[in-house]
Parts: C-alpha cells; sequence; structure tokens
C-alpha cells in the first residue's frame, strides 16, 4: 500500500522544486525517488549518434518520496491520504473526501 502512484497529480513540498505541480512518470521504491514530468530539470549534454542530434537537453531528474504529496481534486492543494473501503472496493482518498483511485485486485 503506496500513497503514490504512477499518474497521479503531485505537488513538491520541499526542495529546490518547492510549489512545483506535475504528474509521476516513475517511481522507485528501493530507492525512494520519484520522477515527475516537467519538474526538478536538468541540463544533459548528449553527445550526437546515428539516432540523435547531439546538444543540450533538459530532463527531469529524479525527487525523495518524502518531499512530494499527493493534490487533493478538489481543492487543489496538497493532502494526506488514507484508505476505506467503498462500495466493497479499496480506495484512496484524500482529506476532503475525494476519491484518488481504487485499489487493484481489491
Amino acid at each position: 500500500m503506496n500513497r503514490l502512484r504512477v499518474g497521479d497529480q503531485v505537488v513538491v513540498i520541499a526542495g529546490d522544486s518547492k510549489g512545483q505541480k506535475g504528474k509521476i512518470a516513475k517511481i522507485d521504491f528501493e530507492r525512494g525517488r520519484v520522477l515527475i514530468e516537467g519538474v526538478n530539470l536538468v541540463k544533459r549534454h548528449l553527445k550526437a549518434t546515428q539516432e540523435r542530434a547531439g546538444g543540450i537537453v533538459s530532463v527531469p531528474a529524479p525527487i525523495a518520496i518524502s518531499n512530494v504529496m499527493p493534490l487533493d481534486p478538489q481543492t487543489g492543494k496538497a493532502t494526506r491520504v488514507h484508505y476505506e473501503e467503498r462500495e466493497g472496493k479499496k480506495v484512496r482518498v484524500a482529506k476532503s473526501g475525494a476519491v484518488l483511485s481504487v485499489e487493484q485486485g481489491s
């Protein structure tokens, strides 16, 4: 059971990217890192290959999971998540009572 999922809208609550919002692209639970589209961008200098041109490219860098919180769909603010059983399904629920998602296999 995790409070974050790929595809969730989140807000960064600490660090250089504090306050930025984005969608989760990838989660690495072993390292405790999350990759968010358009947030925490860093410059990478790429050498040209036969497949692509070289140059300087901005790519998202991972952020610690503890530095992001899910976005409440009703209020648009960061929220904590708890689990409830509604209509026989286990769901993730925000503080405002809005359902974030239904758990798989429940």
